[in-house]
């Protein structure tokens, strides 16, 4: 639910509200667009008063990814909506509100993930002298311990916690430069301009434009899905370790629990199949944000809406 709520359509208004807004704060500050103006689009801009279906439907009329969005917020900032987006481009837009998500969802991840990490700890710390067979090749091998066994997993998980916080200062970078990242229509005050702007945002400057750069987001997703697949070999080792031939761990089975409509006997790994199985869609997913670096010229839409 956190996450859906993060990449919900409302969330993504709100954080491109959330760019124009700063971008006109900033635009107001140095004289690009009046003052007033800018402060009475802080001050009038609402994501949740607007209507996301009247949105969509503008959307399917238009064809176009966030001109509805400058219309219903033009008319309602009134007489300052004609300041709004100002000197920006779309992709200036979405791409900062996408990492105005993506800031969101790093919170969740690496807090989620520190708490998993703690719970492998204590696992092998309580498991670190209970013996178990080790298996290579799928057969019985030499002796070793459950503990040692979680053990490597937090150790990849630790390592996991550390390739997020290297990726993060790269990740949480904005993009306001215009149509072709060159500041065309704002002049020699654009750099200012996006500077303000995103610190306004807490993101960081760019050294150079990246609507044509899209390395950053093939980074997240290259982490995420090592901690993904981390996470499924986890599912699927405990997995085979249920299996009744082996019968070393066992998922827990909850009072009301069933394991099966016809065999009341059994109890399935219903979890481990589906933390097991959930890795896959996100490795097919990753590959499509891979090939969204292939950017024709300064940009395109082909790549940026694989992405």
């Amino acid at each position: 639910p956190e996450m859906r709520e993060i990449w919900s359509e409302q969330n993504r208004l709100t954080q491109q509200i959330n760019v124009e807004v700063a971008l006109a704060l900033a635009e107001g500050e140095l004289g690009v667009i009046p003052q007033q103006a800018a402060l009475s689009i802080a001050e009038l801009a609402n994501a949740s008063q607007l209507n996301i279906k009247d949105i969509a439907a503008s959307g399917a009329q238009m064809k176009h990814s966030l001109m509805p969005v400058l219309t219903a917020l033009q008319q309602q900032c009134g007489d300052a909506g004609e300041y709004i987006h100002y000197g920006a481009t779309t992709q200036d837009i979405i791409d900062t509100a996408t990492v105005l998500q993506l800031a969101q969802t790093l919170q969740v991840i690496v807090r989620d993930s520190t708490a998993v990490a703690n719970e492998l700890k204590a696992l092998a710390s309580e498991h670190q002298y209970t013996l178990m067979t080790g298996r290579t090749h799928g057969m019985q091998a030499l002796p070793t311990t459950f503990g040692f066994k979680v053990a490597v997993w937090l150790d990849e998980f630790i390592r996991h916690l550390d390739r997020l916080a290297a990726i993060t200062p790269r990740l949480l970078t904005g993009n306001i430069s215009g149509a072709i990242s060159t500041y065309a229509a704002l002049g020699e005050v654009g750099p200012e301009v996006e500077r303000r702007t995103l610190a306004r945002l807490n993101l960081s400057t760019p050294n150079i434009g990246w609507q044509a750069a899209r390395d950053r987001f093939s980074e997240y997703a290259s982490v995420a899905v090592l901690i993904s697949g981390t996470l499924g070999k986890i599912g699927n080792e405990l997995y085979n370790l249920m299996r009744t031939e082996i019968n070393e761990v066992e998922e827990p089975f909850s009072s009301g629990k069933i394991g099966s409509t016809t065999m009341p006997h059994k109890r399935n790994p219903a979890a481990l199949e589906g933390l097991a199985s959930l890795t896959q869609p996100l490795l097919h997913s990753a590959s499509l944000i891979y090939q969204s670096m292939h950017v024709e010229h300064e940009r395109d839409a082909m790549s940026w809406r694989a992405e």
